[in-house]
């Protein structure tokens, strides 16, 4: 049986955006434990010229329903960029969260995987197939940002690791 394009994409993203609530959860828990202001975590930065956490979020958000609608030949929801609370961050995802759950294998099979998907960039348009649009740019822009959003939290020592990243929010992935 050949590997879709519907289950290469939607339960990834979904998996990882699972996880990456839990671990947002389990950071404001260890904000408010340790008396830190989970706010300041949002502007946490790995290098100067890097975006923060709030920008990370917002942009894997964007890449998975983005990737997602794509794939699907649907319009992807409208989220300006405007989160600046945690509450708001935690909000956008489980909004990507419940968009990726609207999309249908039918939708995705439905669509020819050598047809052109074109992603204009502020300097020019890029162009792939639609199953190397999701091998070779959204999948790795995807999960980039959250583990650079992963990376931001333990680098504002947040006892998160290696299952956190890969299963916090998929509960029978960590069951005996």
């Amino acid at each position: 049986m050949a590997l879709s394009l519907y289950d290469a994409s939607i339960p990834g993203y979904l998996g990882m955006l699972k996880n990456l609530a839990a671990i947002l959860d389990k950071a404001e828990a260890h904000a408010k434990a340790n008396g830190v202001d989970p706010q300041t975590y949002l502007a946490a930065r790995l290098a100067p010229d890097m975006h923060p956490l709030t920008n990370q979020i917002q942009i894997a958000s964007d890449a998975a329903k983005g990737g997602a609608a794509r794939l699907a030949g649907v319009t992807p929801p409208s989220m300006p960029d405007t989160e600046t609370t945690w509450a708001e961050v935690k909000e956008r995802v489980a909004k990507t969260i419940a968009f990726l759950e609207t999309i249908t294998r039918e939708q995705i099979e439905a669509q020819d995987e050598a047809r052109i998907i074109e992603l204009p960039t502020p300097n020019r348009t890029l162009k792939f197939t639609a199953k190397d649009f999701l091998f070779q740019f959204s999948l790795p822009n995807f999960h980039f940002h959250v583990v650079t959003a992963y990376g931001l939290l333990r680098s504002q020592g947040v006892p998160i690791g290696k299952l956190d990243y890969l299963a916090a929010g998929q509960p029978q992935l960590l069951a005996a």
